[in-house]
């Protein structure tokens, strides 16, 4: 079976594919890719399903030696990666040779970029998926980030291959926002309405110790109506919780499944994997859309990938 052998792990570098939905009453969060988008992107380039395990590297990647064949794909942020010093360009199926190593730099956009590889990981799955779960040490590589030394197992081809890249349209109608759309939350009632006015006028900045289980934002504070204290109930990926000093915290993949705070809004379906591009320091705002909005551009999203007419040229 071939492998990848890895020389050194970068910043933050993990085996992810979608997650394990449906473990959240169990206290398990689904994790996986941060930006399943282009987890998903990444894997039809190379023939893959759209949910084979890849690796997600965060902020700056990693040198990875291939000793036999293989055919790559990276995708999400630009993070300048060189195949034995020649530039590998993005959201492009690329071949690499027996013995050639892959640097990837660090980020020259977003935050994550992922390398999918044809055939996929291969990793012993925990509760039906490879992603991995730092929180709780379980799923993935022996449940944590990569070290310089590892080596990952590439399964077998189990599809074929499509014929052509991405279009410039696809592209850009998959990009990552900054303007992130969303529903209201389970608590928006309990919010006043110039509160509600400063959170979708109000411009955040992500703080530095955001990650996988939530995004922490800096900006105007938003407060409750007196007296507002709540039981601890379920949570959902994506929810925007208000914390007592009243600023947000934009719940992620490695979530806690419950929480006591109020959830104002919940970013939307379509627009989660641009959450999982942003970066410390990076600005975002909120836009309020209603449930059947966020529903039909869900679909949109999800046609848009299912179908390779308009998906590749």
């Amino acid at each position: 079976m071939n492998e990848i052998r890895v020389q050194s792990p970068g910043l933050l570098t993990t085996v992810q594919d979608l997650g394990r939905e449906g473990f959240g009453p169990l206290g398990v969060s689904a994790s996986g890719a941060a930006d399943p988008i282009s987890l998903r992107l990444g894997n039809l380039l190379v023939g893959n399903p759209q949910g084979a395990a890849a690796l997600e590297m965060t902020l700056l990647g990693g040198t990875f030696l291939f000793p036999q064949s293989a055919l790559i794909a990276l995708t999400g942020s630009d993070f300048g990666a060189a195949l034995d010093g020649q530039g590998v360009a993005s959201a492009t199926a690329t071949n690499v040779s027996p013995g050639q190593t892959l640097h990837v730099g660090s980020t020259r956009s977003g935050a994550r970029c992922y390398l999918c590889v044809r055939g996929g990981i291969v990793v012993k799955p925990f509760l039906g998926s490879a992603s991995t779960h730092l929180l709780t040490g379980l799923g993935g590589y022996e449940g944590r980030a990569l070290r310089k030394g590892d080596v990952l197992r590439i399964g077998p081809p189990v599809a074929p291959l499509p014929e052509n890249r991405p279009t410039a349209t696809a592209i850009e109608q998959l990009a990552p926002r900054k303007l992130l759309r969303v529903t209201p939350g389970p608590q928006n009632d309990s919010f006043p309405q110039p509160a509600l006015h400063a959170f979708y006028t109000s411009t955040y900045r992500v703080a530095e110790d955001s990650n996988r289980m939530g995004l922490r934002l800096e900006g105007h504070p938003i407060m409750r109506e007196a007296g507002g204290e709540m039981i601890t109930e379920g949570v959902s990926l994506g929810a925007i919780q208000i914390t007592v000093g009243g600023l947000p915290i934009i719940l992620f993949v490695e979530q806690q499944t419950t929480g006591g705070y109020a959830k104002i809004a919940n970013v939307i379906s379509a627009d989660l994997h641009s959450v999982g591009q942003l970066r410390p320091r990076d600005e975002i705002r909120f836009e309020p859309v209603d449930w059947e909005t966020a529903r039909s551009l869900l679909l949109a999203q999800e046609k848009l990938l299912g179908s390779e007419d308009t998906l590749f040229k």
